[in-house]
């Protein structure tokens, strides 16, 4: 018997419990009745960060990214595309340094963009600088998170 995950709402940040085979099946919130998961980069700010890293079970995936910088938006379509392919398995989502500085120091983010995976509340691997590729990102992805 599978043990039921923790996964955290993009919408209200409720922590749900999901059996894993019902990942697949668009669960949604027990709170809020908003869908688990949309296929979509989800902003975080840094409460929302430390709640999916450190609350849930699934691996985060995070873009940090800034407004301004130009790498960061050539690599915004790719990202976008990672996250349908990525999801329900990963969780993906998005920090703003620019709104998160404090964040992006505790992390000792240097350069951006950088992707970070995450695993109940400790990083498995970062990548920094563009990956123009939703191929690329998803392979990056797969081949860190089955480490865990």
């Amino acid at each position: 018997m599978n043990s039921p995950l923790h996964v955290v709402c993009p919408h209200c940040q409720a922590v749900n419990r999901v059996q894993p085979a019902q990942l697949a099946l668009a669960p949604d919130c027990g709170r809020c009745k908003g869908v688990l998961f949309t296929g979509h980069p989800l902003a975080l700010d840094e409460a929302g960060f430390d709640r999916h890293v450190c609350r849930g079970d699934l691996p985060v995936l995070v873009d940090f990214w800034a407004p301004w910088c130009g790498p960061c938006r050539m690599m915004a379509p790719a990202y976008e595309q990672a996250a349908a392919q990525l999801e329900p398995d990963i969780r993906v989502a998005k920090v703003d340094t620019e709104q998160a500085q404090s964040l992006g120091a505790r992390l000792g983010i240097r350069s951006i963009p950088t992707l970070a995976l995450f695993s109940q509340g400790r990083e498995l691997a970062r990548q920094p600088g563009a990956m123009t590729r939703a191929a690329d990102i998803v392979a990056w992805v797969r081949q860190h998170a089955a480490r865990r």
